[in-house]
């Protein structure tokens, strides 16, 4: 299945999660190893690992793109 467009772009990156429960949330960190970025988000604890990562992916991407460290 195709996600959306952060799964393509950090294909064979070397990226750590850090899943962290804090209440009814839960926190998500996402650093790429190559540029040594890291990123949070949160969300509901019963939205699922699956939607963590896509979320921290997605966001990763986001600062990625935005400090000119991917195309």
């Amino acid at each position: 299945m195709a996600e959306k467009t952060g799964i393509n772009k950090l294909a064979g990156r070397e990226i750590i999660f850090e899943f962290r429960p804090v209440g009814n949330i839960m926190r998500v960190s996402a650093m790429d190893v190559a540029t040594m970025t890291e990123i949070a988000v949160q969300a509901p604890l019963r939205a699922g690992e699956a939607v963590f990562r896509q979320m921290a992916l997605a966001r990763l991407e986001f600062v990625l793109r935005k400090d000119g460290k991917i195309t």
